[in-house]
Parts: C-alpha cells; structure tokens; sequence
C-alpha cells in the first residue's frame, strides 16, 4: 500500500493555520464553525427558488393541488435553516463588539422574518422580469421557457434573494447567494446593486454590475456589459473608501448594447441607448443615442458634464 506520510501533512497544515489564525487575531480556542456554510446557503436557495415557482422549479412529480402543501414545508426548512446561517454571520461579526449571543440572535430571527416576509414581493418582481425576457426577446416561445433557460433570469432570481439579505444586513449570506449565480451564469451581479422591476439580461455572459450601481424599470442589459466605478478614492492613510456611491445610474427603459463600459456616479437618462462597446464616464441625456459611429463633437452634444 502506497505511504503519502499523511500525518505529517497533517501537521504541517495545522502550523499554517495556526499561524494564519494568529496573524488574524483569531480564536484558537476548540469550538465550532464561525462562518456560514457555501452548501447550506446553495440548499437553501434551491428551496426557495422551488417555494417561489413551484411547478416549475419545484420536485418534477410535484402536483398542483399539493402546491401549497409543499411550499409550506419547504419554507418552513429554509427559513430555520437561513436562521441558523444568520446567526452564524451575525456572532462573527460582533465577536469584537463584545454583544451577546442573545442580542445577536434576536437580530438574526427578526431578519429572517423580514426575509420571509418579502418573498411575495420578490415572486412579483421575479414575475416582472420573466415578462421581459420573453416579451424583449423574439426568439422566447414562453413565459416557461424564459424561466427555465433563460440564465438571466437565474441570475435575477439570486439577485432579488440577495439584495434583501444585503438590505436586512447580511452582507455575507447575500454575496454568497450573488456569487452561486455569478460561478453558473458568468453575470456578475453586486447584492448591494438597486434594480428596478422588468429587467432582462439578455445572454448576460461577461455582465458586471457594481454594488452602488441603481437601474430603473424595464433596463435591458446585453452581454459583457459593465457597470463599474471610475476610480477609488482613499483616504489619509491610502485605504480604500468602502460604501461610496461608485456606480452608475441608469433611468427607466435604458438599453445598453453588448460590451459597453459605463464607468463611475454618471447618469444614464431615461429611454437612452448606449451601443456596443461603448465607452462611457459622462452623463447622458434623456433619449439620447451614444454609438460608436457618433464624433467627439457629437458626442459632448449628447452627454452632460459629469
């Protein structure tokens, strides 16, 4: 039998954490796990995709006179099991502020709550977004099809769990949610990312939206578009300021062509076309048509000063 000396790699590995949870500041006294769980958040958002649209995200021999049946049980399963994951997040980021466990889970129980709560409204919105998928693209056959094919709407699925979990502060559980959708569909949506109802990602590949980016109704978003911050601002100490509105914004019934780059707080007027692989850090008016083919001069014609 083949010797691979196991337990020195064993120990080795035991003396790098060590020193990593050292160099962290981390407890090194036995207990259990500190953060939430990738595979229990991914099985928790499968429940929940299969509450919100049960007979077609559901079990496969699901019948509809049991729809409410399975669709009570199968939340009453996620949402202790969210619980379990909040609290998790929530004791690791008070560990420093000295608040106690009950506190931290009276907070977590009552943002599960809010989550719950929300989820018709998420169905409606979801419901919003289906509808224009399959009524922006021609060659959509069905509302059914959209829902099942479509990657951006998956990825708007995630989208709408996570931006409540980043609402309800837990921004951990959301960016764990966004990214399960970002490693299958290749969109990568920030949780902390405000959109508006009716928003279809076609093919969506390469999409990136940042965290402060906020989107009107009805926005339609090709491939590998960004929505990205311009620049970092620091402060004194050279560190990077976290939370300032960085991304763009985009009015009510925006079109943004494949591979187009818009960069920094800029606003994107409402009904305006950006085509594709354009690059834009101004302002854009109402209406406006920015393309490739539009001059320097024309385009200053179209845009505002930022």
């Amino acid at each position: 039998m083949a010797d691979f000396d196991t337990p020195s790699v064993v120990a080795g590995l035991r003396a790098v954490r060590q020193q990593w949870r050292e160099s962290q500041k981390r407890s090194l006294e036995p207990g259990g796990r500190e953060l939430p769980s990738r595979d229990a958040l991914e099985q928790i958002v499968k429940s929940l995709k299969g509450a919100l649209f049960p007979m077609r995200l559901g079990p496969p021999d699901l019948q509809q006179q049991s729809e409410d049946f399975y669709t009570g049980h199968t939340l009453e399963e996620a949402f202790h099991a969210l619980l379990a994951q909040a609290r998790l997040e929530l004791r690791h980021g008070a560990r420093r502020l000295g608040e106690s466990d009950d506190v931290l889970d009276a907070r977590a129980l009552a943002a599960t709550r809010a989550f719950a709560a929300s989820l018709p409204h998420i169905r409606a919105l979801l419901d919003s977004d289906v509808l224009a998928a399959f009524h922006g693209d021609p060659a959509a056959r069905s509302v059914d099809e959209v829902l099942l094919c479509y990657p951006g709407i998956l990825a708007m699925i995630h989208h709408r769990l996570a931006h409540r979990l980043y609402e309800l502060e837990l921004p951990l559980l959301a960016r764990m949610v966004a990214e399960l959708a970002h490693g299958q569909t290749g969109i990568d949506i920030h949780p902390g990312a405000q959109i508006g109802a009716g928003c279809f990602i076609d093919h969506g590949t390469g999409v990136v939206i940042g965290e402060t980016a906020v989107i009107g109704a009805r926005v339609r978003l090709y491939q590998a578009v960004t929505l990205g911050a311009k620049r970092f601002p620091t402060d004194a100490h050279g560190n990077l300021q976290k939370g300032l509105p960085r991304h763009p914004v985009l009015e009510d019934d925006v079109v943004i062509y494949a591979g187009a780059t818009v960069l920094g707080r800029v606003t994107i007027g409402r009904g305006a076309t950006i085509g594709g692989n354009v690059w834009v850090t101004h302002d854009v008016r109402a209406g406006a048509h920015i393309t490739q083919a539009v001059s320097r001069h024309d385009a200053a014609a179209e845009t505002l000063s930022a």
